[in-house]
């Protein structure tokens, strides 16, 4: 906070104090009480704290539009895309009640969308056509061990047959050679043909190499004397011949162990303008909470995840490729906890700041560092603080995106641990041996905070909890404006609602921002009733926004290609000191690797503003942008749509 903004706040409340003390010693505890929340109602609706703290706005939807959004994406045509699957809500699950919502900030409709599969925990990006790429999602609800009636686990299925594939269809059943138990699979398999290897130097056949499945098996009953404590063989009911003779399974432990969530294939592109999803080919792993990230070429990587049995996918990342809509691995195996917070640099790299949303190793894949994805170096970054409590931190691309600066806010311990961190953590790409220094510290330990960029190159952080999905009552109601130029927060009006797991935020193409979900795990500070997913959508003000005027910005091409120019209007173009292009967000789980704002070349003429994109392709994503205009007070323009083709 600055201190001269400190003050005058103090100041402000010291005075509301005493008037409210006042009131409170001549009329009593109740009129004190009311006395207290109508003064500071009054207090931040008055327009100087406005114009100094921003405000905060609650949306509550029609109840038959509310829903428990986990995922938002802003399209290009300004209305949000807010997506909550089954809502991590089993009944949900098991009635299959998948649900979208669109919304428009600006006319205030609201339209349900029909949802194809439980995007619950998906992962999504912006195409540069537009469309949003969604992969992933749930197929299976976890059960924790106690829930879990019948023995069940990972089977590998062998093919030693080099002639063919085969599949088995769910509710196949093996059988234990040693055992004598038998397991059912849930789901088909398709188990590929063995693979010859011959002698490189004689050209001789030495073996067959068997293919491999991976099924999820479960026993025909309940009870704990139906799982097994050591591996073994399995003989497939139903195979006769050959096919007996080559196909068999191998399991390890198939026991009443808690079972993980189970991640799906599936993949969609929604068009904005149909408003609607597409179909695409499915990608080769399953997975429950992976990250897509752009690359330079416009084709989008996906990484990390749990797979169709609950497992984290080995590192089996792969790449889809807009133009064909088909899905190929990467050259080489790379492993990432869930949900890493990966982003593209100027040099066609991948940067992971280290921050991840949760499921895999607590030490493997944990470590910052930039990930050439072609030849799969990965170069290790020193110097992060807090290394142990980077599960549920944030990070941002700080602005302007050329500067190559990150901000890591906050983060807590592996799983369901107390840890929170205060810290915030700065790297600059540019240096010659980049490496993590502390930033100004939070007030509290702060996991799942939001962060959204702003159209005056500030970042706003709100939100999160102290401990695991808020448990014990510890939502931060707290917001602030960092800026990069004096690496200081400012404090800033408070959210009235709490946010923590499955929340996010996203900035607007007018310049406020929208918050939506949070999904508690309690209730109450004893944490003895159940939490309850926050369905009102909060809408946050900044200051800019109550100064006397803004810049116009109007006309000019809806394309600009890297390195061409554009020109568009405003009776305030001599007042114009930035221009920034800001691509719209796709947030989860305190992910959002797709927002970054990119200073832009200009000049003035006149009523007319002719801005230059840059050429790097890999600063300049392909697709739509928002470009805002900033006038010498700061005060952003209502964004112009663009597209970088």
């Amino acid at each position: 906070m600055n201190d001269q903004a400190g003050r005058r706040r103090a100041r402000r409340l010291a005075i509301g104090t005493v008037v409210v003390l006042a009131l409170g010693g001549m009329n009593g505890p109740w009129l004190y009480r009311f006395g207290t929340a109508q003064y500071h109602d009054y207090v931040i609706n008055k327009p100087e704290y406005k114009a100094e703290n921003g405000h905060w706005q609650i949306v509550e939807f029609p109840k038959e539009y509310r829903q428990d959004t986990i995922h938002a994406v802003l399209l290009h045509t300004g209305k949000v895309l807010m997506i909550a699957g089954s809502g991590n809500n089993q009944e949900n699950f098991d009635r299959k009640q998948f649900d979208t919502r669109i919304w428009d900030p600006v006319k205030g409709t609201i339209k349900k969308v029909p949802t194809p599969n439980d995007l619950f925990c998906t992962g999504h990006t912006q195409l540069a056509d537009g469309k949003i790429l969604i992969a992933g999602g749930t197929k299976r609800y976890e059960k924790l061990k106690g829930d879990v009636t019948k023995a069940g686990g990972l089977m590998i299925v062998h093919n030693e047959n080099p002639d063919k594939p085969i599949t088995l269809p769910a509710g196949t059943r093996f059988k234990g050679r040693e055992n004598g138990k038998s397991f059912v699979s849930k789901d088909p398999v398709l188990v590929p043909r063995a693979t010859k290897v011959f002698d490189k130097r004689t050209g001789k056949f030495l073996r067959n190499d068997p293919g491999l499945g991976r099924i999820y098996v479960e026993a025909e009953r309940s009870g704990a004397k139906y799982e097994t404590g050591t591996q073994d063989n399995y003989r497939i009911q139903g195979l006769t011949g050959a096919d007996a003779r080559n196909t068999y399974g191998i399991a390890q432990k198939l026991a009443l162990d808690k079972k993980d969530f189970q991640g799906i294939r599936d993949a969609y592109e929604f068009d904005p303008v149909a408003e609607k999803y597409i179909k695409v080919d499915p990608m080769n792993e399953a997975r429950w909470y992976p990250t897509l990230t752009t690359l330079s070429d416009g084709k989008i990587l996906s990484v990390s995840g749990l797979d169709d049995i609950g497992q984290l996918v080995p590192g089996k990342n792969e790449v889809f490729d807009p133009k064909t809509k088909k899905w190929a691995y990467t050259p080489k195996i790379r492993q990432f906890p869930t949900y890493p917070a990966l982003f593209l640099m100027q040099n066609g790299k991948i940067f992971y700041s280290g921050s991840n949303a949760g499921y895999g190793p607590d030490n493997v894949g944990r470590d910052p560092g930039i990930w050439d994805v072609d030849t799969n170096k990965f170069t290790k970054l020193p110097g992060l603080s807090d290394p142990n409590m980077m599960e549920t931190s944030g990070t941002v691309l700080l602005p302007p995106a050329q500067d190559q600066k990150y901000l890591v806010i906050g983060g807590g311990g592996v799983g369901e641990s107390k840890l929170s961190s205060k810290r915030t953590r700065l790297i600059d790409l540019k240096d010659d041996d980049p490496r993590f220094v502390d930033g100004p510290s939070l007030e509290k330990g702060t996991r799942y905070p939001q962060s959204s960029v702003l159209p005056d190159d500030t970042v706003l952080v709100s939100g999160g909890s102290e401990d695991y999905r808020g448990r014990s009552d510890s939502d931060i109601l707290q917001a602030r404006i960092y800026h990069p130029d004096s690496n200081t927060f400012q404090r800033v009006a408070d959210p009235l609602v709490g946010r923590n797991y499955h929340s996010g935020s996203i900035l607007l193409p007018d310049g406020r921002v929208m918050f939506f979900g949070s999904d508690s795990l309690y209730g109450d500070k004893a944490n003895t009733k159940p939490g309850k997913f926050e369905q009102r959508v909060e809408i946050y003000t900044p200051p800019y926004l109550y100064r006397d005027g803004r810049p116009s910005l109007s006309g000019g091409p809806q394309t600009i290609a890297p390195g061409a120019s554009g020109t568009f209007t405003s009776q305030h173009a001599s007042a114009i000191r930035k221009v920034r292009l800001i691509r719209p967000s796709a947030s989860t789980h305190v992910t959002d690797v797709d927002q970054r704002s990119i200073a832009l070349d200009f000049k003035t003429s006149g009523d007319r503003i002719t801005v230059t994109v840059p050429k790097n392709r890999n600063l300049v994503l392909p697709g739509w942008y928002m470009l805002f205009v900033d006038d010498d007070q700061g005060t952003p323009s209502v964004a112009q749509w663009v597209k970088v083709p």
